[in-house]
């Protein structure tokens, strides 16, 4: 099974030299390192659910909570679902963004 990043399947163009970076930044999923291996994935590239400011539904989206529940609904958040067998659950993955947060 090929793990790939939510730049990848979503094909966003908001990752490093995509074509959408320079006018919409590149995409925080993609450069949050804190999450690194999460789910086998680059940076926060397969938990992007929990991550604020990415490109979802045409267009940047807000915080963690205000679109986790079309998060939920998402083909990638799904499929990332199926493939792992130890999901964790996004208050998991938030604790350990704020657990490293505070280790520096």
């Amino acid at each position: 099974m090929n793990k790939i990043n939510c730049w990848e399947a979503k094909k966003c163009g908001r990752e490093v030299g995509g074509e959408k970076a320079k006018e919409l930044g590149v995409c925080p999923a993609y450069t949050e390192s804190k999450l690194d291996g999460v789910h086998s994935g680059k940076n926060s590239g397969r938990c992007c659910w929990i991550i604020s400011g990415t490109y979802c539904k045409g267009e940047v989206q807000g915080t963690c909570t205000s679109k986790f529940n079309d998060c939920k609904e998402c083909d990638f958040y799904q499929r990332v679902k199926k493939e792992e067998f130890d999901f964790k659950i996004s208050i998991q993955l938030l604790n350990m963004l704020e657990d490293r947060k505070k280790e520096k």
